[in-house]
């Protein structure tokens, strides 16, 4: 976790507020479809969106030394937008991974568990043992350790006035291809309970 990586954060929060293509995504959960509790966005041209992206982008490829697709946005925009607990599967090859995650906006908790725990729903935090709370401009890396073995989420809020500000995710994601490939379907794939 790198604290105050982008200076003037809360400025290409504004920005991306206001001019990223924001969609709300669905998923099949539960015998149907919902819609996904944040809002989503491409970001293919990062200098349109804000020039410190642009730069972002070149400094995470020079200090990690992988070629990173373009990042993938998301907006809590308040307390009431989360993601639940989960790994990037569909990167598929997860050993050997880099997902850089830059948070833009407001503090907000951002929970890691051990993937052995996932099932664990009465523990306090649902088996989370970290908290890691980023705040706006601060950078949070992942290797593939922590992809294959841990799983994270950004839960609910319903008591903070700064959560209710929003915050903006842009993540930057890496594999190599190597390793061992994930089996079976990725967070977005529908699942059937009724079987």
């Amino acid at each position: 976790m790198a604290r105050g990586w982008l200076p003037g954060a809360d400025d290409v929060y504004d920005a991306l507020v206001e001019q990223a293509a924001w969609y709300q995504g669905r998923i099949w959960r539960y015998e149907r479809w919902v819609e996904e509790p944040r809002l989503s966005a491409p970001a293919r041209n990062l200098a349109e969106l804000h020039p410190a992206l642009l730069e972002a982008h070149r400094r995470i490829h020079r200090e990690y030394g992988v070629a990173f697709a373009p990042p993938a946005l998301a907006w809590y925009r308040d307390g009431n937008d989360s993601v639940a607990f989960h790994r990037d599967r569909e990167l598929r090859w997860l050993d050997d991974t880099v997902i850089a995650v830059l948070t833009l906006g407001a503090r907000r908790s951002w929970w890691l568990r051990p993937r052995a725990a996932r099932y664990d729903h009465e523990a306090p935090n649902r088996g989370a043992t970290h908290d890691v709370a980023p705040a706006s401009g601060d950078l949070l890396v992942m290797g593939g350790r922590c992809q294959a073995d841990w799983e994270h989420s950004v839960p609910k809020v319903r008591t903070s006035s700064e959560a209710a500000r929003g915050r903006v995710s842009v993540q930057w994601r890496w594999t190599s291809r190597r390793g061992r490939p994930e089996t079976g379907a990725n967070f977005r794939a529908p699942r059937f309970f009724n079987r």
